[in-house]
């Protein structure tokens, strides 16, 4: 199956069963390691520059584990990982597959139900290359899937509900260390009348996806692999997200570097809005 690759049909294709099996084998490592204690047991450092804990290792060998039997039955691809950085499976690599196995990592590890594993899968470099995303998240068992082009679905059917609200109500915040916080929130005061900070951007920009929340910025800068599949979901869904530090997103390298922060809501210029805040 080296060379050209095949997008996934609709929302049952095969990127959705692997992504499904993965979510699973992170479900019984979850299990394996119950407590706080087991979870946050540190790791070192992962390449994204994250410390890593004994739960982001777990996720992550999961991923690996079923992406070599993927490339035992001859698919050739790149793996892009908070963790580990790249690794190649293959010499004609077809596919990029851009994983955050825990997104929301302190979550998981303090037992708060609500962190998630972030698949996206792209026939190149860019954001822009991306053609697939599913994001599972730990804590509601939802599933988040999208296709370019062909749509979002929420737990496999079309994600079709209303969306943000014309005026942002629910500002989701993200990357919040306090000193963030304290510097930025005066900035969207007029904004936005009430702010959530939940612990995990794709989440966030799920719940944007949904309706849930009207906008979302990160505080400080992020990585690729932070918003791979969710900005897909927000996308197809026809809702804007934009990295007011860097270019335009479908030109930002699908790597572990930190490059820009992010904003999202219902439309361009809501993002305006949201984006001039962030830079005041």
């Amino acid at each position: 199956m080296s060379g050209a690759p095949t997008v996934p049909a609709g929302a049952g294709g095969p990127w959705l069963s692997l992504c499904r099996e993965v979510a699973g084998d992170i479900h019984h490592a979850l299990a394996e390691l119950p407590t706080r204690a087991e979870r946050e047991q540190p790791a070192g450092r992962g390449q994204g520059g994250d410390d890593t804990v004994a739960i982001d290792i777990a996720a992550e060998r999961a991923m690996e584990r079923r992406l070599e039997a993927l490339h035992a039955t001859g698919v050739d691809l790149v793996l892009v990982s908070e963790e580990l950085g790249e690794r190649v499976f293959g010499e004609r690599p077809a596919w990029r597959v851009v994983v955050d196995p825990i997104d929301g990592s302190v979550n998981a590890k303090r037992l708060i139900p609500f962190f998630a594993l972030s698949v996206a899968v792209a026939t190149g470099p860019a954001m822009g290359d991306i053609v697939f995303g599913y994001v599972h998240d730990f804590g509601s068992g939802e599933e988040w899937v999208a296709e370019r082009g062909k749509g979002a679905w929420l737990d496999g059917l079309p994600l079709d509900c209303a969306g943000p609200k014309e005026e942002i109500e629910l500002l989701s915040l993200e990357a919040t260390l306090t000193e963030y916080v304290a510097a930025r929130v005066e900035a969207f005061r007029d904004l936005a009348p009430r702010l959530r900070i939940m612990g995990s951007l794709a989440l966030s920009l799920c719940q944007l996806a949904a309706g849930r929340v009207d906008a979302v910025v990160s505080l400080r800068p992020i990585r690729s692999v932070d918003i791979a599949a969710a900005q897909l979901l927000v996308r197809e869904r026809g809702l804007s997200i934009e990295l007011p530090d860097a270019g335009p997103l479908d030109e930002a390298p699908l790597d572990v570097t930190a490059r820009s922060r992010v904003v999202a809501g219902r439309t361009p210029g809501d993002c305006a809005r949201l984006a001039r805040a962030l830079l005041l």
